[in-house]
């Protein structure tokens, strides 16, 4: 089994970098193969809804976003996360999102996904629901922890004290874990969820 991890720090070995290498102790003790892609470094424009990915099969802007998309439709999880920026994830990440869910036409059904906020002080549960969202739109079972997938520090290094924080993040990795490998047995024996044809409205009509 494999779990794609984006990390959307612009700060390779920050405090993101803490929390999520506490995450890959786990995956990899339970035999879990982990990717590790750092995003908030790169130059990511957001999505302009042109559509041509139905088309084309891929974002029409070719940068990491198509370099993601065959490593997530081949991951059993995704974990994303970010610094909080203003009570929010960073933008680069964000337009990164964007583009990653609405250019992608696999379906992710029980692809099981979880979040992490990494902050100086507060801010960290507004993040939390704000990567949530994208999971829940796409059919994906949320991983839950201890708390909320939170870890603080500020200054570089400074998330190693927070010991509930790091000890939230491992238990969020044996969570995911038996998440994904409970969804693959039930898979086997039950299959995906029956679909229905998919019913667009809008609320003026």
């Amino acid at each position: 089994m494999k779990v794609l991890i984006i990390n959307g720090s612009p700060r390779v070995g920050g405090n993101t970098s803490i929390a999520l290498d506490e995450m890959v102790k786990v995956f990899k003790s339970e035999g879990i193969e982990t990717e590790v892609v750092f995003v908030g470094n790169k130059d990511i424009r957001g999505c302009i809804a042109c559509h041509a990915c139905a088309e084309k099969g891929k974002c029409v802007f070719n940068d990491v976003v198509n370099e993601l998309a065959p490593k997530f439709e081949e991951a059993d999880g995704l974990v994303v996360a970010s610094p909080v920026y203003f009570a929010s994830a960073n933008g680069t990440l964000i337009s990164c999102l964007d583009r990653l869910f609405f250019s992608t036409h696999f379906d992710k059904t029980m692809k099981v996904g979880a979040s992490v906020a990494v902050a100086r002080r507060g801010g960290c549960s507004a993040t939390y629901d704000e990567l949530n969202k994208y999971f829940t739109i796409s059919g994906m079972p949320v991983a839950s922890s201890q708390y909320w997938n939170s870890v603080h520090g500020r200054e570089k290094g400074e998330a190693e004290q927070d010991l509930e924080g790091l000890q939230t993040m491992r238990t969020l990795a044996r969570n995911m874990t038996f998440l994904m490998k409970s969804i693959a047995l039930g898979k086997e024996k039950y299959g995906l969820p029956e679909k229905e044809e998919h019913q667009w409205t809008h609320f003026i009509r």
